[in-house]
């Protein structure tokens, strides 16, 4: 990197720091965001799997660059100035992307595309737009737990995302069992996976599209589990024994096995050499 390559990390370096750390507050301060932290160091990962792409490129200075540049740390200023996180968010994504136009020209750019990209999810989503998908959410969530649990033998009566038990408890379908912290967290990993092992977009595609039904699966399965927990040990103690945590973690866990084996399943079902796909590079 030459001298002024430097100057211009270092300055937007210093810039972004105050915004890096607007949106950490929000990853320690909000579960189904603590992904956050790792997603930098993921990204800088995927950054540098091309190390023996790049120097192959030319090198050119992009001045258009610039112009990116100055237009994110405008919406990145006004994002501090009015407490909007996910704004500074996207300005600070998109300042890093204009100084790679910039700096290295346009062919580095979208090579580093993926990872700067990747960027993207250690924004918090509005919580405008994130409110009402988990309020919906819980009351899917609730609704088809009910639904299982009475086909298993246990009637329960649903009202909104509140589940009555026969002796009369009732338990609360929170944020954390509507699915949007498996949802939130497992899209970034299962983007992840699908880049670099399958070579095509419509195998990407297809593959991040199953984090969907697999999320709210696992949801279901721990609402059903507390349920039936909650019947046999009491509401309380279903709730707020170690068992809960770890029936969620456990969940969670399989949700990552089970996309595991859709990926592999696909490749057993559509070879990659069948379709003279090349792996990603």
């Amino acid at each position: 990197m030459r001298r002024a390559e430097w100057g211009l990390v270092a300055g937007l370096g210093a810039v972004l720091v105050p915004g890096w750390l607007a949106m950490a507050e929000v990853w320690s301060r909000v579960d189904y965001y603590s992904h956050g932290y790792l997603v930098p160091l993921v990204a800088l990962w995927a950054a540098s799997a091309k190390r023996f792409v790049l120097p192959t490129l030319p090198a050119e200075r992009d001045w258009r660059g610039l112009a990116v540049i100055g237009v994110a740390l405008l919406a990145y200023l006004i994002g501090l100035a009015g407490s909007l996180v996910w704004l500074t968010g996207l300005g600070f994504v998109a300042a890093i992307a204009g100084a790679v136009l910039y700096a290295r020209g346009a062919l580095w750019l979208r090579e580093l595309g993926f990872a700067i990209g990747y960027l993207l999810f250690m924004i918090p989503i509005p919580e405008s737009v994130l409110g009402p998908v988990i309020v919906r959410l819980q009351i899917n969530v609730s609704s088809a737990g009910t639904t299982l649990v009475g086909w298993l033998g246990l009637p329960v009566l649903r009202t909104g995302n509140v589940l009555e038990l026969p002796g009369g408890e009732q338990l609360f379908v929170a944020e954390a069992c509507s699915g949007i912290t498996s949802l939130v967290t497992l899209i970034p990993l299962c983007v992840f996976l699908a880049y670099f092992t399958e070579p095509t977009l419509w195998r990407r595609v297809l593959l991040v599209s199953t984090v969907v039904p697999v999320a709210m699966a696992g949801n279901l399965v721990r609402v059903v589990a507390t349920v039936f927990a909650a019947e046999r040990i009491g509401a309380e103690a279903a709730i707020e024994s170690a068992l809960h945590d770890w029936v969620g973690i456990g969940t969670y866990l399989l949700a990552c096995l089970v996309l595991l084996g859709v990926g592999e399943g696909m490749r057993r079902l559509w070879p990659p050499e069948a379709t003279g796909a090349e792996a990603p590079t």
